[in-house]
């Protein structure tokens, strides 16, 4: 756990996955460097020079950090949230902050406990604001 994934990143164990030979978006200092990715677990332990039990090699290829959509209504996409997730992550959308307004005007404090049961074991991340417009009229209940 935890102790494995810094020996990894210590470069004292071998990785479970490295991209070898990427081109390290950083999106901290706007460069462009030439290094590997160590992953252990499923995780990212470490950026610079690794082995691995599996290599991937990413010359001439692109790493960056997930897309991070600040501002959604995820219901208005009209879709499930995990047909949702499906559709943006190829694209990049690792993680989105949604503000969900609509179904809480619609179905109350119901419509915001499902958007939370549905979305808690996605392959995205889904972070909530508390909805500003609800209800969304003086006339509303």
């Amino acid at each position: 756990m935890l102790e494995k994934r810094i020996r990894v990143a210590r470069g004292q164990e071998i990785a479970d996955l490295i991209l070898k030979n990427g081109t390290i978006v950083n999106v901290f200092t706007g460069e462009l460097e030439k290094a590997d990715v160590a992953v252990c677990e499923g995780v990212i332990v470490g950026v610079g020079s690794y082995a691995g039990i599996m290599e991937v090699d990413c010359t001439g290829k692109y790493i960056a950090p997930g897309f991070i959509d600040g501002h959604i209504h995820l219901e208005s996409s009209m879709m499930q949230p995990y047909q949702f997730a499906r559709t943006v992550l190829p694209h990049g959308t690792t993680a989105v902050i949604t503000d969900p307004h609509e179904i809480a005007n619609v179905c109350g404090r119901e419509g915001i406990d499902y958007m939370l049961k549905s979305t808690k074991d996605l392959p995205l991340d889904v972070f909530f604001v508390l909805p500003s417009c609800v209800p969304a009229a003086p006339l509303d209940e």
